[in-house]
């Protein structure tokens, strides 16, 4: 066991900035809002370089004076590699653009980037005692958990819409979790689970009502501006439900400013569907709070939330950030992924491809210029999602016309 350095100095409420003592089990801030951690950047600097951070493996917990995790036993790991970035050659040519990268986040051991958030919030829950967890999903949130809880010996239950893609469900299931399919969307499911987690005992681990996922997800943000040699892209595009990572990155990128390891930020896009896009009408009204979005639909369902808890963090970083929000519908969605994968054989999820449409959508209002690098994030791997079958077939015993092949 090895103690880290831990520059945690408090955390606090998300809206308010109350300050609450670390080293406790919190949920939401006594005033109903999400939690932030907030660490002693001034030690942060004192006690790590950039240099120095070459010689440690390249995964998630390099970055850990900027991380909650204060002992080494308590990371539960799967082994949490960097993700790649993978250059749109092809179509940054055809549209004559700046370079466009895809952080591929479905490199990861449960197969999307709710890894990072799940694998830092079950360590924490281990730090502090937690034995049995509840949240609601929309199915790779409750893959991971499943995975993590599991290896952490850590009781887990997780509820998801009836309609949540079968893979997820089934990929929860085996990974140790109770599954219970929801006849509703992820908000009943997050109801339910907070109703019960007195008389079930559980720990509510929904969608940022617990501090530390945001922290595993910040790190998206901290490896990126590594990999880009501590600098960051002009626009950063991400598949916005619930919104942790894009919420977490602008945390990271303004802790790596605070430490001097960047100079500049990059604008925060927040892409949603628009049959879900509570997030793009509020930054259109300049409301500081999302509206429930009334019968949600997609067939990104990583993004199809109505209601996100932290929607006044989420516009915070797009409106801090010079940004915007953005929303693409499901033809959209289908062409953008069918345009990557015939064009640069990369598979996108359909949160992922939801990115490729919005940054096309960008370019053609002018919200986006031609010569601004643009970084679009691929939540999730391809193969875990309903993909058109092949309908092309050759017939054995007839001539075949080998020319038009």
């Amino acid at each position: 066991m090895t103690e880290y350095p831990w520059f945690v100095s408090r955390l606090e409420c998300g809206m308010t900035g109350e300050v609450l003592p670390a080293g406790v089990l919190h949920n939401l801030s006594p005033k109903g809002f999400p939690i932030l951690v907030r660490y002693d950047l001034d030690g942060v600097r004192r006690s790590v370089t950039r240099e120095a951070l070459r010689e440690r493996p390249q995964d998630m917990w390099r970055f850990r004076e900027l991380l909650p995790v204060r002992r080494s036993d308590n990371i539960v790991s799967l082994g949490e590699t960097w993700t790649p970035l993978v250059p749109l050659s092809r179509l940054q040519k055809k549209l004559g653009t700046a370079e466009i990268l895809v952080k591929d986040e479905g490199r990861l051991p449960t197969g999307s980037f709710k890894t990072r958030g799940l694998a830092m919030a079950v360590s924490m829950a281990k730090e502090l005692g937690v034995s049995k967890i509840a949240m609601p999903t929309n199915g790779n949130a409750g893959a991971a958990l499943a995975a993590y809880a599991t290896r952490a010996g850590i009781d887990s239950i997780v509820l998801c819409p009836d309609d949540t893609p079968v893979v997820n469900m089934a990929e929860t299931a085996l990974q140790g979790a109770r599954l219970y399919r929801v006849n509703g969307l992820i908000n009943d499911c997050g109801r339910i689970v907070g109703a019960g987690k007195e008389a079930g005992g559980w720990f509510d681990f929904s969608t940022l009502k617990e501090p530390y996922r945001i922290e595993g997800k910040k790190t998206m943000g901290l490896e990126l501006a590594e990999q880009l040699g501590w600098d960051v892209p002009d626009v950063i595009l991400y598949p916005t439900g619930g919104g942790t990572g894009l919420i977490g990155m602008w945390k990271a990128f303004n802790e790596l400013e605070a430490i001097g390891w960047l100079t500049r930020k990059p604008r925060m896009i927040a892409v949603q569907a628009t049959g879900c896009a509570p997030i793009v009408k509020a930054w259109q009204s300049g409301a500081r709070h999302a509206e429930l979005f009334a019968n949600a639909h997609t067939i990104a369902a990583g993004i199809r939330v109505p209601a996100a808890i932290g929607d006044f963090l989420i516009l915070d970083a797009v409106r801090e950030s010079g940004g915007f929000a953005i929303a693409v519908d499901d033809e959209a969605i289908l062409a953008a992924r069918a345009e990557v994968g015939t064009e640069e054989g990369l598979l996108l999820c359909p949160e992922g491809a939801a990115t490729w449409a919005a940054y096309t959508k960008a370019l053609r209002e002018g919200l986006i210029r031609r010569d601004e690098r643009a970084m679009l994030f691929n939540c999730a791997t391809g193969l875990k999602y309903p993909m058109p079958e092949p309908t092309a077939q050759l017939d054995k015993d007839a001539p075949i016309d080998y020319a038009r092949l």
